[in-house]
């Protein structure tokens, strides 16, 4: 049977790198969003709203997929708001599909608040000792994360299909307009940084810059996603998914203004977020844009400030156990400082950034 995939959130930086890689793969790919992607090669664009029955079955009315991706989610005020909104977009997806009966793997990207808690509660209170690992037990806490496994493990026993659930540190990759995206943000602030001669300023914590991180590139967690829904004995998991190597962010740091020709500032220990840095910088931005022709002149939709400080910020350092991939076969690995010099790459090439 030939695999066919549908992905969800093909216009966010899991979906896209995601649907680019299975559709080189030889995979018949649709790529689903509100606004999905059409330059992705090989990729039919299916636009739907997942809050929206009627929506996701005009969209999804003749296909019928084997493998389903789920790699969106919207951000909401509140965690009980964020409960209720992307468990019953999980929910409207799968009933949606139940009655083809196509369907024989489901995979769900959730990622490392499943250890640290929700924003509300982000790296507070009784946390687990790192390095993280898949049997550590929930947190005593709402977590739409958790909200939106019990909806896959509810379909799953209700239609036969296989599932896994996979945990991405800070997730490293190629997407404008999105929620979460360390890579472009700190690309942007580079820039700023070199166009005003502003100081390169480590934004988050004291324990951040000197403890143990990791993070995970999309394209890492591309071939992890192929690789669970494709192998028997990953049926019915939840892994971990990083690049396989460990940094600390004094080390980072350097190297990444390096790439765009700053001299990094010395860290005192003082947290400065982004947010407050950047306070400012939206007509600053614009100039940069137009001075040398980029494609986005907006900062909001560059730049994810709040996130990048949230995940910088931690008051302690978070790295990921990569062992129960490992044993059953996944054994890809990817530099980190690599991730960030491509991404920026790319965002040059394709005049993101000058």
């Amino acid at each position: 049977m030939t695999r066919q995939a549908l992905v969800v959130g093909a216009s966010g930086i899991v979906g896209n790198t995601l649907a680019r890689h299975l559709a080189g793969k030889g995979w018949k790919t649709y790529g689903l969003a509100r606004r999905p992607p059409s330059g992705l090669q090989g990729v039919v664009p299916l636009a739907a709203d997942l809050q929206d029955k009627a929506s996701l079955r005009a969209a999804l009315e003749s296909l019928r997929p084997t493998h389903v991706f789920l790699a969106t989610w919207l951000r909401q005020p509140t965690e009980a708001e964020n409960i209720k909104v992307n468990s019953a977009m999980t929910r409207n997806l799968l009933d949606t599909l139940s009655p083809t009966g196509s369907v024989r793997h489901v995979a769900l990207v959730t990622g490392l608040k499943h250890y640290l808690g929700p924003f509300e509660a982000y790296g507070k209170g009784a946390l687990p000792a790192t390095p993280f690992r898949e049997e550590q037990p929930r947190l005593n806490v709402e977590n739409f994360y958790y909200a939106q496994e019990d909806e896959l493990f509810a379909a799953a026993q209700r239609d036969g299909f296989g599932w896994s659930v996979h945990r991405p540190h800070t997730v490293i990759g190629y997407a404008l307009g999105n929620a979460m995206n360390m890579g472009t943000t700190l690309a942007a602030y580079a820039t700023i940084c070199r166009e005003t001669g502003r100081p390169f300023r480590f934004p988050g914590s004291a324990a951040q810059w000197n403890g143990l991180s990791d993070v995970t590139d999309a394209r890492q967690l591309a071939r992890h996603l192929e690789w669970a829904a494709t192998t028997e004995a990953a049926r019915d998991q939840a892994f971990n998914i990083v690049n396989g190597d460990i940094f600390r962010w004094n080390w980072m740091w350097p190297r990444l203004a390096n790439w765009f020709g700053l001299d990094p500032a010395p860290f005192d220990g003082e947290r400065i977020p982004l947010e407050v840095q950047l306070a400012d910088a939206a007509p600053i931005w614009a100039e940069i844009a137009r001075k040398h022709g980029l494609v986005e002149s907006d900062l909001s939709v560059v730049a994810s400030a709040w996130h990048t400080d949230a995940d910088l910020g931690r008051p302690i350092e978070v790295v990921t156990d990569m062992t129960k991939s490992r044993k059953l076969g996944f054994l890809d690995y990817q530099a980190t400082d690599d991730s960030f010099f491509d991404l920026f790459a790319r965002l040059r090439a394709d005049r993101v950034i000058p």
